[in-house]
This record gives C-alpha cells, structure tokens and sequence, in this order.
C-alpha cells in the first residue's frame, strides 16, 4: 500500500500553515513553523516566497495539496473522493470536505483518541478501533449518524491513547461529537456541517481545479 513516508514537518512548511500532523509538537516551541516560520523547505525555500502572488492555477493547486495533506490521503484517493461528491445532491466542495470528515481515522482524531490523523490512521489500521463493538480496521471508513466508536480493550492502557483522550477536553470536540458514557467512547450525534470544519480551506478552489 503507497503512503507518504517523508518527514511530515515538510509539508506544513510547504503549505505555509499548520496542518497539525505531528501531534503535541505542533502545541509546542519546537514546532518547525515556530522555529523557521513559513518558509519552504531546501535549500531555495527562500525565493519561493518571492516574485508574484500565486493566483489562478496556482493558487487552486495549492488548496488542493493543502487539504489533502490535512487530511493525510493520497492523490488517487483525493481525486475519487471529489468524483464521488460530485455525484452527491448539494455543493460539491463542501460534499467533498463531509466525506473526508466522516473517514473513520479522522473522527478517532476529532473524537480525541489520537492527537494527529496519521497516528489516528495507525490505531485504526492495527486494529485498536471498535465502531458499534466490532473491530474496523479500514481507515476510510465512512462513519454515520449512531455509530459509537470506542477502543479495544487492550489498548486503553497504551500511553499514547491516554494521553491524547486527557488532552482532548481541553481542545474540544466537534459539535456532531459527543463523549459516551464514562469510558473511552464516542457517539455521533450528527453529521458534520460546514461550520465544523477549518473555515481557511476555501474549497472552491478545488472544484474549479478539477472542472478544467
């Protein structure tokens, strides 16, 4: 299975924005954002900053990369979902950022049991995720109205998951979210709106990329 295997650090340098892919440390001082600012990455960082404003083409390439690495799939993945949303009723844009916002590794991040998607991802791939008390271990999984998602008995101990459900309260959760009962679980009461999803993406952008 193709999956990016390069310093993650990079892509939020790329982007010139926190895309939170590295946990706690983008929280942190030694955030590279922090530290060398917005800066691309090699060693001609510099002069891409330079000249003219990316416009047009550009800019819709730009959108496109930078919501796709927030949410951490690949190109072809990206692409099938966008074709899926256009044949959805409603605004393809915004029924492109619902589908990615219902992939199960993504609400096990939302829901506060992981402090980063790619971590999300590998939780629900080793099989640590339980929806509705059976083992889903298909990060794309899309997730509906009911479901509860909960984790594995076995990993309620792992530091990493503890850490991150302690955390999670202080940060919040999503409104379509809510905590289940008294231990590691969560419900979705509602689909997610427009509303909970990271208002700098302009979406738009996308769907004239792929309508050329």
């Amino acid at each position: 299975m193709a999956r990016y295997r390069d310093a993650v650090c990079r892509l939020c340098r790329r982007e010139g924005a926190k895309l939170f892919l590295k946990g706690d440390r983008c929280y942190k001082p030694s955030c590279p954002i922090e530290k060398r600012g917005t800066q691309p990455p090699g060693q001609h960082g510099n002069s891409l900053r330079r000249g003219k404003a990316v416009v047009g083409y550009g800019q819709q390439l730009r959108e496109k990369q930078k919501v796709k690495r927030i949410y951490f799939v690949l190109e072809g993945q990206f692409r099938n979902y966008f074709e899926r949303a256009a044949r959805m009723k409603g605004i393809t844009g915004e029924n492109l950022l619902f589908l990615l916002e219902r992939r199960l590794d993504n609400t096990v991040y939302r829901a506060g049991f992981s402090t980063s998607r790619r971590q999300a991802r590998q939780l629900v791939n080793h099989g640590h995720m339980l929806v509705n008390g059976r083992k889903v271990d298909i990060p794309s999984y899309q997730i509906k109205i009911g479901d509860v998602i909960t984790v594995k008995e076995s990993a309620r101990k792992n530091p990493h998951v503890e850490g991150a459900w302690q955390t999670a309260a202080g940060r919040g959760r999503p409104s379509w979210l809510a905590q289940e009962g008294t231990e590691m679980g969560a419900r979705i009461n509602a689909l997610p709106t427009r509303d909970d999803i990271d208002r700098s993406i302009n979406e738009q952008l996308i769907v004239e990329l792929y309508s050329k």
